[in-house]
């Protein structure tokens, strides 16, 4: 179970006389559990309506400890059982009526058996356009920049992936250095050379016929996708002779 902090000062701890917290410090409380949540994630979340922050005057978002369980609980129905955030908005909405809901199953399961072997990997999150540049915070201008140097690009639907969040809130602190859109095209050809050496890897176990073993090929690919940017990572440290926290 978190635990939220009893008080203290300054940016990222809780406000002592109210007992709110400011999105930083409830950055820093989900860390341990969810060490690739970002601030992007969690503004994301808020504007998929899954959470709810208040708002101070000047518009800073503070998180009270309910606001935090609810978040983490969103977090874990991600992580753990691959749902959709429609299908967790709906989850959430009917236990807040006091119903009580099992928790939805993503995937096959035959009638008359127990819960199933394998779970069918989910469509990805999408967001519209104009969703994304909510939650990325930026405008029609910056996002047609990034689209044509490839950083960031559409669904074959027009949609986006929620992920494309994070990369729009890396290229903004990238830029608040000097470093711009075009500067990181080398960036996205490195990434995307990775992954075509991932898929390689992977690829015989997705044409499988046996549905375990496509399961598998989900859970290598993440796996694979792990290393390689720990990798990369570490080679950018060992280039630049730093150590990141």
């Amino acid at each position: 179970m978190l635990q939220t902090p009893s008080g203290g000062a300054g940016h990222g701890t809780a406000a002592a006389d109210s007992g709110l917290m400011s999105i930083g410090a409830v950055l820093n409380l989900l860390r341990d559990e969810f060490p690739e949540v970002t601030i992007s994630k969690i503004r994301f979340l808020e504007s998929e309506g899954l959470i709810e922050p208040r708002r101070t005057p000047s518009g800073y978002r503070k998180f009270g400890a309910q606001d935090l369980e609810r978040l983490s609980h969103v977090l874990r129905m991600q992580r753990d059982h691959y749902l959709p955030l429609k299908v967790i908005r709906e989850h959430l909405d009917a236990m807040a009526r006091g119903e009580a809901v099992p928790l939805p199953l993503v995937g096959r399961q035959r009638d008359g058996e127990g819960p199933p072997e394998y779970f069918e990997a989910p469509a990805a999150a999408r967001i519209g356009r104009s969703e994304l540049l909510a939650a990325a915070e930026i405008d029609e201008r910056e996002l047609a920049e990034w689209e044509s140097y490839g950083l960031i690009a559409p669904l074959p639907d027009g949609a986006y992936d929620a992920e494309v969040v994070t990369v729009a809130a890396l290229v903004t602190e990238l830029g608040r250095f000097g470093i711009e859109p075009r500067h990181l095209r080398a960036m996205k050809a490195s990434a995307d050379r990775e992954a075509g050496l991932v898929d390689q890897v992977v690829a015989p176990l997705k044409r499988h016929r046996n549905p375990q073993t496509r399961a598998h090929a989900e859970a290598r690919t993440k796996e694979l996708a792990g290393l390689t940017v720990r990798l990369h990572a570490a080679l950018v440290q060992t280039a630049l002779g730093v150590r990141l926290p």
